[in-house]
């Protein structure tokens, strides 16, 4: 229960559930980022772009996505990697999916 707290935390605050989503729509089907310094930018130094963050603000809110364990990040040269965890959107998945009863959210009545 602590892991699905942490993470349902980090997803709670606005602006991380928006830079989380932003940084699922830019990257491909396998969870990485383009792999364009373009592409880069956009994962790391853009994220809180249109959001009105000041960089410091975005990176506290990576950090808490990071830490929750919905976001993985690389250092390679002087580029960012940022990734979506899939094995963290797996876990997820299989608590929505128990949560009702396996039944793709159908309510049985």
């Amino acid at each position: 229960m602590d892991r699905y707290a942490a993470i349902f935390k980090a997803l709670s605050n606005p602006q991380r559930l928006r830079i989380f989503l932003k940084l699922a729509a830019r990257c491909l089907s396998e969870g990485r980022c383009e792999t364009s310094v373009r592409g880069m930018r956009c994962c790391v130094g853009d994220l809180g772009e249109d959001l009105g963050l000041a960089a410091s603000t975005v990176s506290h809110h990576i950090k808490e996505l990071r830490n929750s364990g919905l976001m993985q990040v690389e250092r390679q040269g002087q580029r960012i990697e940022c990734r979506i965890s899939g094995s963290t959107l797996k876990f997820l998945a299989s608590f929505f999916e128990s949560a009702t009863g396996g039944n793709n959210g159908k309510r049985k009545e």
